[in-house]
């Protein structure tokens, strides 16, 4: 039944643009060289497209696990000592964001890659949150086998729904450089409707996985964003492990935050506060997480939840490894602390009260008092008859009668 609703879900949350705004040619010059040009049918003319000649662009065709084809243009910079793996958002194809492409590899001085998901441009498939984190993995994949790029020099960046496969990967990934949600959704119905719990069949549950995300995770959102409201980016930068200095651009949109100034100036001082993270700084960090985590754990003894013992003074939980010392053992245990001592068996049984005695002749005692003590059963019984250190009930072990009737004495 989820499966089924998340399905219908992606139905109506996916508007890739129709025509595409591009599409690929295969030229058997040009060393094979996949070549970008105009979609004839698309009646979108204003963007540029990169030329056949650009050696500084590839037009890549990459499979994903699930059959389809992507479509991804990596751009390099010969200056760049980052990756930034661009996830765009919704009605968006490359063919419109070549541009903006071109300007964020200039500006930040890094190595770009931007794809298309499944049913967007001239990517095979249809779209839907499955196969964009298919989308998105097979894109990443090619930077490892192809460029050579490890995760410690990867920046993922995710705007509005492309927040979605990011996170998924991010959350995947634990010695990724940075993240960067411009725009970003706590999940997909929380766009629509505002609720306070995370059904089965929403979609990019992005609230649940920001949690996993182990590196620096900038939030960039406009404060009059009437699409996704501003209140789904502050959300993920609270929960975010390692935030970074939000940039919340006043009176920005939802589409428009590139136009303001401190957006570009902004995300350049997170680049380049990234490149100047070393290894050795990255290394301490990991340290000081991993002595938090084990703290944390300590705090908790032995990760068993068990009860604590009725002694106030009593300060170390009952565990395994820290608390019970058994006596008898089969059937019975001492802690710490003595006024915690409630043996099973009855030999190990001792009165709680001071007040109370075990007589020294073993034949002597019987006890009748649930408790702790005991008490002869005819209050009239009065003097010992068998010995000086203890005694026995003349009316109560078949000794002298106390004047009364034995059946009226019981």
């Amino acid at each position: 039944m989820g499966c089924m609703c998340s399905t219908l879900a992606s139905k109506f949350a996916f508007f890739p643009p129709s025509p595409p705004t591009y599409k690929i040619l295969h030229p058997e010059t040009n060393d094979g060289k996949l070549t970008v040009v105009a979609s004839p049918s698309s009646t979108t003319t204003s963007f540029p497209l990169p030329h056949a000649d650009d050696n500084s662009l590839d037009v890549l065709l990459i499979d994903n696990k699930r059959g389809s084809k992507i479509v991804a243009f990596y751009l390099r910079n010969p200056y760049a000592r980052l990756t930034l793996l661009y996830s765009h958002g919704n009605a968006a194809d490359l063919g419109q964001l070549y541009d903006l492409f071109v300007q964020l590899k200039v500006a930040l001085r890094v190595n770009l890659i931007g794809y298309d998901y499944s049913g967007y441009g001239a990517s095979t498939g249809k779209p839907s949150e499955e196969n964009t984190y298919a989308d998105i993995e097979a894109v990443y994949e090619c930077l490892e086998t192809e460029y050579g790029v490890s995760q410690e020099d990867l920046i993922l960046y995710g705007q509005s729904v492309g927040s979605g496969p990011t996170l998924h990967l991010a959350s995947k990934l634990p010695r990724l450089r940075g993240v960067v949600l411009h725009s970003a959704i706590l999940s997909g119905l929380r766009v629509v409707c505002h609720v306070k719990f995370t059904f089965c069949f929403d979609i990019y549950k992005n609230i649940n996985k920001i949690k996993n995300v182990k590196c620096h995770v900038l939030v960039i959102h406009g404060t009059e964003d009437d699409i996704v409201n501003w209140l789904h980016g502050n959300g993920l930068w609270e929960m975010a492990r390692d935030p970074y200095e939000p940039l919340w651009i006043k009176g920005g949109g939802h589409c428009n935050l590139e136009l303001y100034p401190d957006y570009i100036r902004h995300l350049c001082r997170f680049i380049q506060e990234m490149e100047n993270i070393t290894t050795e700084i990255r290394l301490k960090k990991i340290r000081q997480n991993m002595y938090v985590h084990k703290r944390s754990c300590a705090s908790h003894c032995c990760r068993i939840k068990v009860c604590r013992p009725k002694c106030p003074e009593c300060s170390i939980p009952k565990c395994v490894k820290c608390s019970w010392r058994p006596k008898c053992s089969s059937c019975c245990w001492k802690p710490k602390c003595s006024s915690c001592w409630k043996p099973k068996c009855s030999s190990c049984w001792k009165p709680k009260c001071s007040s109370c005695w075990k007589p020294k002749c073993s034949s002597c005692w019987k006890p009748s008092c649930i408790k702790c003590c005991w008490r002869p059963k005819s209050l009239k019984c009065a003097g010992p008859s068998c010995c000086i250190s203890c005694f026995q009930w003349r009316c109560c072990v078949g000794g002298t009668q106390s004047g009364l009737d034995r059946r009226q004495d019981g």
